[in-house]
């Protein structure tokens, strides 16, 4: 469907910036890859301080729940699993 891809891509690009402001990161859109992980190795260098900031954030701003902490691992993967985890929980409804 073609409409989904400029969808989730719009929602990609604010999910980026949503990090950068919301946790008030000193990087640009361009510097977090779709697939980069958000926490541990190799990710973009967020502790669980930014996890509990990160979560308010998106429930706030997306209206979906992130119930637990697996549920956090699973959504917080990357920005692009992030988008998918968004789209998913907003079809639940």
């Amino acid at each position: 469907m073609a409409g989904e891809i400029p969808e989730r891509q719009a929602l990609i690009d604010h999910l980026k910036n949503l990090l950068i402001e919301g946790l008030r990161l000193e990087l640009s859109p361009q510097d977090i890859g779709d697939t980069v992980a958000i926490f541990g190795e190799g990710g973009l260098g967020l502790d669980s301080i930014d996890a509990l900031e990160l979560v308010v954030l998106v429930e706030d701003r997306f209206g979906v729940s992130i119930p637990d902490e697996e549920a956090g691992r699973r959504a917080f993967a990357s920005v692009s699993v992030l988008a998918d985890y968004i789209q998913a929980e907003r079809e639940k409804r």
